[in-house]
């Protein structure tokens, strides 16, 4: 029996492999864009190109034998993603490297041409930065997920505690206390409160009844957030204001 549906099974996974690395090779060539940064035409293409191997993977494997291939191409994907772990080279090959794009200060446009990544689209990430001033910049690396890292000059960063010699405290994680007007017991536990303290802060902001708060937590240095369901405010922001 194993005999009479080896050629159906071998014929799946040939073909599902022809189109799990022909997607690769298109997409290295395509280049390296997230995808909240592609552009009408990119996301079209995309699009397309994902249409095409499904219809030709339905149209040239008859039957249920089908099925097979989303098995076979999650398996292809889970092997790729173990073996760039053991290899740096093939890595790179799939995935990519970083790229430097701004060096000292200075826009190198010669890996900008190689990467088809232009001005319109540096100009953008760094704006989502908060960066509207090449002056301002004195590294810039596109990563292999298409994300611009930046290195802002020193007279442009923001001055830590480190700068000054100042020492700081310990900031954790905040502690959740209530969320959707249920109390964790467990985590007043861990900081060693209880019901009384619980309700004599929620008394404190004029609160009766713990089902009124929608969320609250509490930071490592004992400030309790409580935010109630029905906020009362005499005006909402609106965007377009």
């Amino acid at each position: 029996m194993f005999m009479s549906i080896l050629p159906q099974v071998w014929e799946v996974l040939w073909k599902s492999m022809v189109v799990y690395f022909l997607l690769i090779v298109l997409t290295r060539l395509i280049g390296k864009k997230l995808l909240s940064q592609m552009t009408f035409f990119d996301f079209v293409v995309g699009i397309t190109l994902g249409t095409i191997a499904g219809a030709f993977i339905t149209i040239a494997i008859p039957g249920f034998w089908v099925l097979l291939s989303p098995v076979i191409l999650t398996i292809a994907v889970i092997l790729t993603g173990l073996a760039t772990l053991n290899s740096i080279r093939l890595r790179k090959l799939i995935e990519g490297e970083p790229v430097v794009i701004i060096q000292n200060g200075k826009i190198l446009e010669h890996n900008m041409r190689k990467l088809r990544y232009h001005l319109d689209d540096l100009e953008m990430q760094l704006r989502e930065r908060d960066i509207f001033d090449f002056n301002q910049v004195e590294f810039a690396v596109l990563e292999p997920h298409g994300q611009l890292s930046v290195q802002k000059k020193s007279q442009y960063r923001p001055l830590t505690p480190s700068d000054v010699k100042a020492g700081t405290k310990y900031e954790g994680l905040a502690t959740e206390i209530i969320k959707d007007g249920r109390v964790f017991e467990q985590n007043l536990a861990q900081n060693h409160l209880d019901f009384n303290w619980l309700y004599r802060e929620l008394r404190r902001n004029n609160i009766a009844d713990v089902r009124e708060v929608l969320y609250a937590n509490l930071n490592t240095g004992g400030t309790l957030y409580i935010d109630r369901y029905d906020d009362r405010m005499d005006y909402v922001q609106k965007v377009e204001d």
